[in-house]
């Protein structure tokens, strides 16, 4: 009692500020060493974000001085009928895209983890994808889905008497086609997270649930699923933002057509920044990604970043 009391007299005694410039001096060598990650962090996150928000209210066509215009931007992206086809359109790769990336990922991580033989040959078939170049499994991608007879699945949809189908040419089957490239690239990486963590589910469980006379799928719905709910949350978020900010399989095969219906928000952001000039209209349209990647963000935390106790 009278040593804390002391401590709390000697402290209030001190001058003001004596004890900020006591750690200072304790971790300046810390201090000196976090100089460099500050300085890029100002450089390339928080100088960017600024000057992405001051654009939003320029007319800036790179060549030539910016000019303020107001709220135009922001008020041109309401009456834009491409940005919101854009937006509707990676809405729907979202739905054709998260949902069964985690699904294949999880399926994946369930047959590695099986017991199967050569279980690492298989868990390296499986993320061969994720480090081959997105360029290289996208020209793949489009010479199996030429719209001739002389393409892979056309070929394959022959011999049930199917006519060829003009995959990358149709409107309703574009955007499916390429959240399945996306799929087949990231199914892997999503394999790894659910390969970890069913290894952090302890045996212990399934040994009770055997004992209970539990089957594999009672044990799977009732042990395995609900212990994964940290997984399925995180795996949930990158692929949310994952097709959100899709723009290369539209890029390289589709270049956002037919009839822009595989025109995606980034797609259009780079059309509007990078060809169209528009920087200004073009920071609009990043920070409406922002505002709606940030909120289905929420949506998933509040509805599946919930905390699980083994």
């Amino acid at each position: 009692m009278k040593q804390g009391a002391a401590a709390r007299e000697s402290a209030a005694r001190r001058p003001p500020g004596e004890g900020f410039r006591q750690e200072f001096r304790r971790n300046a060598i810390v201090y000196v060493f976090l100089i460099p990650i500050l300085i890029h962090f100002l450089v390339f996150q928080v100088f960017p974000l600024a000057f992405s928000l001051v654009l939003t209210f320029m007319d800036w066509p790179i060549i030539g001085s910016p000019s303020f215009v107001g709220l135009a931007n922001w008020s041109y992206f309401f009456t834009d009928e491409i940005a919101w086809k854009a937006i509707w359109n990676t809405v729907l790769f979202s739905v054709y895209y998260i949902v069964p990336t985690m699904g294949v990922g999880l399926l994946l991580a369930l047959l590695v983890n099986s017991g199967v033989r050569a279980a690492g040959f298989f868990k390296g078939l499986y993320f061969l994808p994720v480090v081959t170049s997105f360029v290289i499994i996208s020209g793949i991608w489009a010479w199996l889905f030429k719209g001739t007879e002389y393409g892979m699945i056309n070929y394959a949809l022959s011999w049930f008497g199917i006519e060829p189908q003009l995959f990358f040419s149709n409107s309703s089957q574009a955007l499916p086609v390429l959240a399945g490239l996306s799929i087949f690239k990231v199914a892997g990486s999503t394999m790894v997270y659910y390969y970890a963590g069913l290894k952090s589910i302890p045996n212990h469980l399934y040994e009770a649930a055997k004992i209970d006379g539990a089957g594999r799928w009672r044990t799977f719905w009732s042990v395995t699923f609900p212990l994964l709910l940290p997984i399925h949350f995180y795996v949930a978020i990158i692929t949310t933002i994952g097709s959100f900010q899709v723009f290369d399989s539209a890029f390289l095969i589709t270049g956002g057509g037919p009839n822009y219906a595989t025109t995606t928000l980034v797609y259009y952001l780079y059309e509007e920044g990078f060809t169209g000039l528009r920087l200004g209209y073009a920071s609009v349209l990043a920070y409406i990604l922002f505002f709606i990647i940030f909120a289905i963000s929420l949506v998933q935390r509040r509805v599946l970043g919930k905390e699980v106790h083994y």
